[in-house]
């Protein structure tokens, strides 16, 4: 239950080449890099409700881990997969409808900070969130 709470986008690392690897025009890169994040959890034993707000949306997302579910990024990409937890933090596979390719994402707390890590097509970002 350590990722239940509110957390605020604080820093960004290789986000822009991440979306620019995903084919987010620059326009929406720029927009993505600032887009002023937060992200609201709450976990029920595997049953996880996740609320999203940035400049640009606000989107409620419920998943069970194991169960696959489908989502849609801020840029309008679709994907298809699951969220399972590993150890102490959560793993997200996940492939994209367009192009079949895949994408993998990382959810951990390292100190006081949710961490999150994208994986796609080799090159890998990371988001650090704090508690708000």
């Amino acid at each position: 239950m350590a990722f239940n709470g509110t957390w605020k986008a604080d820093r960004n690392e290789n986000y822009e080449k991440f979306m620019e690897a995903m084919g987010v025009n620059v326009m929406k890169r720029k927009l993505g890099a600032h887009d002023n994040l937060k992200i609201t959890i709450q976990q029920d034993g595997n049953k996880f409700t996740v609320k999203e707000s940035s400049n640009f949306r606000t989107i409620d997302i419920e998943f069970t881990l194991g169960v696959n579910f489908e989502y849609s990024l801020a840029d309008g990409t679709e994907l298809s997969g699951s969220w399972n937890m590993e150890g102490n933090k959560l793993v997200g596979s996940f492939t994209r409808k367009d192009n079949g390719k895949a994408l993998a994402a990382y959810r951990e707390i390292v100190g006081d900070e949710l961490v999150q890590t994208y994986v796609y097509e080799g090159v890998e970002a990371k988001r650090f969130f704090k508690r708000g």
